[in-house]
């Protein structure tokens, strides 16, 4: 796999590269980049209204990225609107749905467990509408603790927002008993789905979510392309998030009527090279046999988790058991060294792994550490990888 991935061949200071921040971002394989760099050298063109056949090439390129894209998650292509990531999906729930339907004393519950792009858009709906923020809590070992969700997620809750897979701790969720909860008080599902699927199958009707987000950049895709899911049953609650060309059906000076298909969700030019550059890598995951891939990233969790406890006052974050069996990161801290020093010490020598709080300061908190340094694995990395380090 690694041969697909140009950038893999490399060194850094005489070191072979050893690429392990793959939660950040992952690479990019050369399908990738020959698609992006088709579109523009042989098919650039704007979309939707051209009808030359440039623009009519074009069009069709980025609507079978979005055909493409729904297959992939189980969903239908007018589910699916590309944003810039992740971070603009959940804001666009937040923005064009969450301000319209939560009101005085009602509540969002989101998890112990978020990234701040799931923490913060919904900090300020709360504060607008004035309503309430619950947090599901932690066990010790970055589990979530269920033992209070029926509390939590009661009447008068509007929204649950909970990741699939923690993004600091590598904590797969088990979303199942807080989607049947979330259900049974009628509130709406939203699946940040960002660490998830460049490592599992995700399938939005088997999840009974209402609202799925993920970034194609974790994915082997480019960046500035993302994709947020809204169920069909639901779009009619939803508004544009941003209002412009390429969505409205009919303007006048004092009103304004917006198209019925998808398309109203997307204002403007969209990133076309992008989702047709998500596509290919879509594609590339595809080819993949997964349940290979989840034990093979497991597999060097489960060396990595090993190798670090022979460390003396090393601690490891997150349920190890469950990394070692369908993980693909390990986060760890060392009682005297700073994760930054550990980071730049490993940089010198050809590996890059990421370190801090992750955009998960209030985890952290939890925890009582400042960060950690988190090692997380694709599909591309290798057993030598973790023994190098």
């Amino acid at each position: 796999m690694k041969h697909n991935f140009p950038i893999l061949n490399q060194a850094v200071n005489g070191y072979p590269l050893r690429y392990l921040d793959n939660a950040a971002t992952s690479q990019k394989p050369q399908v990738v980049i020959d698609a992006i760099t088709d579109f523009y050298a042989t098919k650039n063109a704007n979309i939707y209204r051209g009808t030359h056949v440039f623009a009519e090439n074009a069009t069709k390129a980025y609507e079978n990225a979005r055909a493409t894209v729904a297959h992939f998650i189980g969903a239908q292509a007018d589910e699916i609107i590309f944003t810039s990531g992740c971070t603009e999906s959940l804001n666009y729930v937040a923005a064009a749905w969450a301000v319209s339907h939560v009101g005085l004393g009602d509540a969002i519950v989101i998890s112990a467990l978020e990234h701040h792009a799931n923490i913060l858009p919904w900090q300020r709906v709360v504060v607008a509408r004035g309503a309430q923020l619950r947090i599901i809590p932690m066990h010790a070992d970055g589990t979530l603790n269920s033992a209070n969700l029926n509390e939590l997620i009661c009447p008068g809750t509007k929204l649950v927002s909970v990741t699939h897979t923690s993004n600091a701790l590598g904590t797969v969720v088990d979303l199942t008993p807080i989607i049947q909860r979330a259900h049974e008080v009628g509130a709406l599902i939203c699946i940040d789905a960002a660490q998830a699927v460049a490592h599992r199958r995700i399938n939005v009707r088997d999840l009974g979510c209402d609202f799925l987000a993920f970034s194609g950049h974790k994915l082997f895709g480019p960046t500035g392309i993302g994709v947020l899911y809204i169920k069909k049953a639901i779009q009619s609650q939803v508004e544009p998030y941003q209002v412009g060309g390429g969505m409205v059906f009919q303007v006048s000076w004092v009103s304004s009527t917006y198209l019925q298909s998808v398309n109203r969700f997307e204002a403007g030019t969209p990133a076309i090279a992008q989702a047709i550059g998500l596509e290919a890598a879509i594609k590339y995951v595809q080819t993949l046999d997964i349940e290979a891939l989840i034990a093979h990233e497991a597999a060097l969790c489960a060396v990595l988790i090993e190798g670090l406890k022979i460390i003396q006052g090393v601690r490891i974050l997150g349920p190890e058991d469950q990394l070692k069996q369908q993980g693909h990161m390990v986060s760890f801290a060392i009682d005297t060294i700073h994760p930054h020093d550990i980071a730049a010490f490993l940089s010198g020598r050809g590996i890059c792994v990421r370190a801090g709080n992750h955009c998960a300061q209030p985890l952290f908190t939890a925890l009582g550490l400042e960060g950690s340094v988190r090692v997380s694995f694709a599909g591309y990395n290798t057993l030598d990888d973790v023994a190098f380090c």
